[in-house]
């Protein structure tokens, strides 16, 4: 693939594209008006006003069309043709994240402020005992940010490589099956074995991550700048046709390691 910034196991970052310039001012556009909707902050602004979640938030059309404006460029391009696509995430921090979200114990935040709340998306917590379970089968990652934000202002953290251990560890597990100690293990691997790199990126510029590496949000470091907005950022992450069987088995063309 060509306009690539930096590029990993598992992870790569498109250099700035201003194909996708138009989008990312529709995006803004729409994303000031999301965070300025009660309900939706009602909804999705969590961790003491840190961290607007954001899941749905952006009104796009399947292709990604989002109010008139196209959505193109060379990261798009590395994954096309695309599957539908939902409404992209709108996530957006600011400064102190993170701060314990709504119902999350000592444990748990000391994990997000100390792990980066490091995680595999599409595995969910289900029940009262808080079991892993595959529910949400994505084939990829795609970030693309929003505004400016200095490098230290929670940027996106993956672990380089993680998704082979990941993927590996999950590939045998039935469709449905409480993966809660499988996921653990392996997670604990991915820290011990794998390098924590950090992703700042810039508007223009893209991120495409494997669908089973292991990733998270670091702290806002003290005296770290970004708009009033804050670090705002749209993410893709559509299903799998196949559903279950593709994501655990399905090759990614799209990365090179």
């Amino acid at each position: 693939m060509t306009g690539i910034r930096a590029q990993g196991a598992g992870w790569t970052v498109f250099a700035e594209d201003e194909a996708l310039r138009p989008w990312l001012a529709a995006a803004h556009a729409h994303g000031l008006r999301v965070l300025a909707d009660p309900q939706m902050r009602e909804t999705w602004l969590q961790c003491e006003g840190t961290w607007f979640v954001g899941v749905d938030a952006l009104d796009n059309a399947p292709d990604g069309t989002l109010d008139g404006v196209a959505l193109r460029g060379r990261a798009v391009d590395a994954v096309s043709p695309l599957l539908p696509l939902h409404r992209a995430q709108l996530s957006v921090t600011y400064p102190g994240y993170p701060r314990p979200r709504d119902g999350e114990g000592e444990a748990a935040f000391r994990y997000r402020r100390n792990r980066d709340a490091a995680h595999v998306d599409g595995i969910t917590v289900e029940g009262p005992e808080r079991r892993r379970v595959v529910t949400e089968f994505h084939a990829y990652i795609l970030g693309l940010p929003i505004t400016q934000a200095d490098p230290d202002a929670a940027p996106l953290v993956i672990w380089d490589g993680s998704h082979k251990i990941m993927g590996a560890a999950l590939r045998d597990a039935p469709e449905g099956a409480d993966v809660t100690e499988i996921y653990q293990q392996a997670r604990r691997r991915c820290f011990e074995e794998c390098t924590r790199i950090v992703l700042p990126a810039k508007p223009g510029e893209a991120i495409l991550l494997h669908r089973h590496l292991l990733h998270g949000i670091t702290p806002w470091a003290e005296g770290a700048q970004a708009p009033q907005e804050g670090r705002m950022i749209a993410y893709f992450r559509p299903e799998f046709l196949g559903g279950h069987a593709d994501w655990c088995h399905a090759e990614s063309p799209q990365f090179a390691q």
